[in-house]
């Protein structure tokens, strides 16, 4: 269970990182991409936080995670830049994927093909609901 106060610290981290990301993006005038921080996870000790996050288009995620996991000094040192006067230590960041559009995508053309258990219910498991 969070505490408070890691909610709060993964709140600041996450802002922040959002900002720098984002702005690594314009300065360097890529067009058609999209990064954002979907979520962020502080230890109880507050020495890691894992930051989960979201590419568009999902084509380029795992190229943009090694180009993100390559920089993660430079990250972290732009992070303490910028949160210097609210944490004392910036923890260690570890970069991860969000795949819950993937997830909430493949529910959507669940729905939209004939596959949909909703419509056809003789795709449902019969032994789930005896």
């Amino acid at each position: 269970m969070e505490t408070n106060r890691q909610k709060k610290i993964g709140g600041v981290i996450q802002k922040d990182l959002v900002d720098i990301l984002q702005g690594e993006v314009r300065k360097n005038g890529v067009t058609n991409l999209i990064i954002s921080v979907s979520k962020v996870v502080v230890t109880s000790d507050l020495s890691v936080a894992t930051v989960h996050l979201s590419v568009f288009p999902q084509d380029k995620a795992k190229e943009i995670l090694e180009a993100v996991k390559s920089n993660s000094k430079t990250i972290k040192h732009d992070l303490s830049q910028r949160v210097r006067l609210q944490l004392r230590k910036v923890p260690n960041l570890v970069f991860f994927i969000d795949d819950s559009l993937d997830y909430i995508e493949k529910i959507d053309n669940a729905l939209a093909n004939k596959d949909n258990p909703i419509e056809n219910r003789d795709l449902l498991d019969k032994r789930r609901f005896q």
